[in-house]
C-alpha cells in the first residue's frame, strides 16, 4: 500500500469511528458514486447523507459535485451509479432517454431572492415575475450562477416568464461558480440573487444580504433520487445505486433529512418528500 492509499484509508476509518462504525467492518470495500448538485453539498447535507449511509450499510459514496446540468450529463454516460438532483424538466428528459431505472421525490425546500438591506429596486414582498421585472427595469446588479444548474435553470424560467432576456445586460452577472461563492459575489457587488434557502442559511451571516422575496409555490426546489440503468451502462453498480436510492426514501432517511439544520438553524433545511407526488407541488 502507498502513504497516499495509507493516508486515505486511515482518514476514512478514522471518520467511520467518530461516526460509531468500527473500523473493521466491511465498510471501505465496495463503492457507490454519487453524482449530486452544489447545493447539497453547499447546505451540508450532503456529507450528513453520505456519512449515515456509510455507516448503515457499509459501503462508501464517493460523490462528484457539480450544476444539475452537468450532473445529468455526466449520468448519460454512465459516470455514476445514483443521481440526486433538483431539476425536474431536465431529469424527466434524462428518464425518457432511458439513462435511469426510476425518479422518486427525496426532499424539498425552497428558493428566495435575496438583495442589499436597502433594496434599491424596492421587489420586497412582490411575486417572484414581478420582482424580476422590478430588478431589469431599475437595472439592479443581479447575479446569476449562469452554469445551466437547476437553480439557474429555474431562474432562468422566471426570467422567461417575465418576458425579460437578461444575458448580455450590462447589470446581469454571470458567475459560473456554485451557490456559495455566487452569493458571496452577490454580497460584494451589492446585488441581487436567486438562491435556494438552505444554502442561503448557512451562509446567510456572512453574505449579509436578507431575503426579499419568498413563500411563494412556484419557489418550491424538489429533489429527486435516480438510480443509473445497468441495462444502457453494465459497468455501474447497480447494487449500490439502488441500495442508496432506497435508504434515501426510507423512514431512515427521511428521518435524517427532516432532523438535518434544526439544532443550529432553528429550523431543517429540507423537508421530507418520500412518497409524494410531484403534481402536489403544482397544485399549490
Amino acid at each position: 500500500m502507498t502513504i497516499r492509499k495509507w493516508q486515505s484509508a486511515l482518514v476514512a476509518a478514522t471518520v467511520l469511528a467518530l461516526l460509531g462504525c468500527s473500523p473493521s467492518e466491511p465498510a471501505r470495500r465496495n463503492e457507490v458514486i454519487l453524482l449530486t448538485t452544489t447545493t447539497t453539498q453547499d447546505s451540508g447535507i450532503l456529507r450528513h447523507l453520505t456519512d449515515a449511509f456509510a455507516c448503515k450499510s457499509g459501503l462508501t459514496v464517493k460523490t462528484i459535485v457539480a450544476g444539475s446540468g452537468d450532473v445529468l450529463k455526466q449520468g448519460a454516460r454512465g459516470e455514476g451509479d445514483v443521481l440526486l438532483t433538483h431539476s425536474p424538466q431536465a431529469e424527466q428528459n434524462w428518464m425518457a432517454q432511458g439513462n435511469g431505472l426510476s425518479r422518486r421525490l427525496v426532499m424539498y425546500n425552497d428558493f428566495v431572492i435575496i438583495g442589499p438591506q436597502g433594496d434599491p429596486a424596492k421587489v420586497k414582498g412582490l411575486k417572484p415575475v414581478d420582482a424580476f421585472k422590478r430588478l431589469a427595469a431599475a437595472k439592479a446588479i443581479f447575479v446569476s450562477r449562469g452554469d445551466q444548474s437547476g437553480t439557474h435553470t429555474r431562474e432562468l424560467g422566471l426570467w422567461k416568464q417575465a418576458g425579460i432576456a437578461p444575458k448580455g445586460q450590462s447589470w446581469y452577472r454571470e458567475t459560473g461558480q456554485g451557490q456559495g461563492q455566487t452569493m458571496d459575489v452577490a454580497s460584494q457587488l451589492q446585488g441581487y440573487a436567486f438562491t435556494d434557502r438552505g444554502t442561503y442559511l448557512v451562509h446567510a451571516q456572512r453574505i449579509g444580504l436578507p431575503i426579499l422575496v419568498e413563500n411563494d409555490p412556484s419557489l418550491y426546489n424538489i429533489y429527486h433520487v435516480m438510480p443509473v440503468n445497468p441495462a444502457k451502462f453494465p459497468l455501474v453498480n447497480v447494487t449500490g445505486g439502488r441500495t442508496f436510492a432506497d435508504w434515501l426514501v426510507s423512514p431512515e432517511g427521511q428521518k435524517i433529512i427532516a432532523e438535518f439544520g434544526k439544532e443550529k438553524y432553528g429550523r431543517s433545511l429540507f423537508t421530507p418528500a418520500a412518497g409524494k407526488s410531484e403534481a402536489e407541488f403544482h397544485s399549490n
